[in-house]
Parts: C-alpha cells; sequence; structure tokens
C-alpha cells in the first residue's frame, strides 16, 4: 500500500494535515468591511475572506460518520491507515453583540446537561482579555472597555466532561445544541473576536488493514484551533501558492490548522520518530501554546487537563 503523503509528511505532519478542515470560504461585501472591528481586524484591506461556523461543522460530517483517515508509516515501513473521530471538546464563541444574558453556557457530565447564566459585571470579572482579574488597576468602565471592545462578548461556551464513550461525533453534538443556539450555524467567522475557539478530541475506532498491533494507534489527539478572521493572514502558506502572487478566489476555501495540541497514550514512537527529531519538539510546543492560551483566558479545560495528567481536586 502506497500513499502520496506518507512520504513526504512525518506521520504527525499527516495527522495534523489530515484532520485540518478547508472551510468553504466567502468574501464580505465591501460595504460592511468599514464596520468591522478594528481591534479585532486591523489590517485595511479590500477583500475580507470568511466562513461560516455551518460551514465549518461540514468539514466535519464526513469524518464524523465514518472518522479521518491518517495515513502511518510504521518503523518497518509497513503502511496503513488509522481512522479518528472528532469529537466537540471544548469550545467558547466571543462576539462583538451583548445578549441579554452576556455569558451562556453549557457544560455537560454523564448524567445530563445545565445552563448558567450571570449578569454582565460577573462576565466582565471572568473574561477579561489581559487575563488580570478586575481588581488589577483601572476603573470599572476600564473592565468593561476590556471586555466589549477586546475580547467581546462571550455568546456560547461548551466543556465536555463526558467519558469518551459517552460522547455523541462532533456533529452529532453541534447539531443538538444550534436549537437552543441558532449563532453555533449563523455566525461568521468575521462576527468572532480572537478570543473565539474550539478544542477537538479525535479517538481512533480502526486501522486499514487490520491485524497490526501498535501501542501508539491507541494515541488520542486534542486539537485546538481559532474561529475568528483575525488570525487568517497569519496562517502559514503552504506550497508558495500565495508568494506566487496568485489571487484567492471566493470559495477556494479557508484552512483552519490547529495552534495547539495534547496527545493521550504516546506510548511508543510512531508519532515521534519522524521529521529528523523535529516532532517532538512540535508536541512540546504546540502543547505549551494550547496550555497558556487556557491559562491566558483562564478556563479550566476538562480533557487538556486529563490527556496531560493534571488533576484537579
Amino acid at each position: 500500500m502506497v500513499f502520496d503523503t506518507g512520504l513526504t509528511r512525518s506521520n504527525l505532519d499527516c495527522f495534523l494535515h489530515c484532520t485540518t478542515p478547508t472551510v468553504k470560504s466567502q468574501f464580505l461585501p465591501k460595504s460592511e468591511i468599514t464596520s468591522l472591528n478594528r481591534l479585532w481586524h486591523p489590517s485595511d484591506t479590500e477583500n475580507v475572506e470568511y466562513f461560516t461556523l455551518s460551514d465549518l461543522w461540514n468539514c466535519y460530517d464526513e469524518w464524523s460518520a465514518y472518522g479521518a483517515g491518517v495515513p502511518i508509516v510504521l518503523n518497518n515501513y509497513e503502511t496503513l491507515v488509522q481512522y479518528y473521530v472528532p469529537y466537540l471538546s471544548a469550545v467558547q464563541i466571543f462576539t462583538g453583540n451583548s445578549p441579554v444574558n452576556s455569558l451562556r453556557e453549557e457544560t455537560e457530565s454523564g448524567d445530563g446537561e445545565s445552563d448558567s447564566s450571570c449578569d454582565d459585571s460577573e462576565s466582565d470579572k471572568l473574561w477579561r482579555w489581559d487575563g488580570g482579574s478586575s481588581e488589577d488597576g483601572g476603573s470599572e468602565q476600564d473592565s468593561v472597555w476590556h471586555v466589549n471592545n477586546r475580547l467581546g462578548y462571550l455568546y456560547f461556551q461548551y466543556f465536555e466532561t463526558s467519558t469518551p464513550y459517552a460522547r455523541v461525533p462532533l456533529v452529532d453534538k453541534i447539531n443538538g445544541l444550534c436549537g437552543r443556539f441558532p449563532g453555533l450555524m449563523s455566525l461568521r467567522s468575521v462576527d468572532l473576536s480572537p478570543a473565539s475557539w474550539m478544542a477537538v478530541a479525535w479517538y481512533p475506532i480502526y486501522h486499514i488493514p487490520m491485524g497490526r498491533t501498535v501501542k501508539d494507534l491507541s494515541t488520542c489527539f486534542l486539537t485546538y484551533h481559532t474561529l475568528s478572521s483575525s488570525f487568517q493572514d497569519m496562517e502559514p502558506e503552504e506550497d508558495g501558492v500565495e508568494g506566487a502572487g496568485g489571487k484567492r478566489k471566493e470559495g477556494d476555501g479557508i484552512s483552519v490548522p490547529p495552534f495547539g495540541l495534547a496527545t493521550y497514550k504516546m506510548q511508543g514512537d510512531v508519532w515521534l520518530s519522524g521529521d529528523f527529531g523535529r516532532d517532538r519538539e512540535k508536541v512540546v510546543s504546540l502543547s505549551s501554546v494550547a496550555d497558556s492560551w487556557l491559562k491566558q483566558l483562564r478556563v479550566q479545560h476538562h480533557d487538556f487537563n486529563y490527556f496531560t495528567g493534571i488533576r484537579r481536586g
């Protein structure tokens, strides 16, 4: 069995590549560009590309049903395809609009779901962009400014806490939530603040051909993705397409690669032996970035704590 990606990418890079969604894109009407939040979209540009959250979830539709196939080259140069199913692990969506209850929260345990909300003053204290408490310098008006202009208002958040066996695939989970939170479908990446993010848990289901017993094939991954258009210009260019002077066209698609990563049950070296040792450094670096992101937003992410061995009392 021969793969066109297996020989040019390490196993880790293959996983990151095969599980990165490329979302159908659109260009914002020029009449709407001037109304963008300049703190979130500081650059002046004639074309602003965006995607809708509904199109993002569509990228996970087939993966949720059949798994995402990841080509893997084993140490004996045998090749196989390991399939991973995505599950929504966490998401926080910040917008520029203030709902009646600025903090809307979804949490789930193995026994069911619960909703909670708090008033604007509590939201200001919990979600300041600079990560400090509301008493750390400045007035109450300064605190409100930090939330409204830089972080935005927390429209929705969800943190999965149930066991993997009690979870449903990502698309099924989103479909179950969007009835109460329609913004999960209608919001656009240009509507979201830079603090908006999601984490996807990838659990292995099977590999083809069957019959191999490899410890690392039970490895689970946790990928972190930003949801705001604010970071689109920061994405690395692949294969020199942009550098060659070609202009992107509407519908080309926006790649949403992970900015952070955590792993669980990585017992061998299948994922770390490639790319001349740089994969090990990459895992450490991506995990550190994920940890820093969570600390900056002052949130406890259950899956990250579990994957990295952090135990909370």
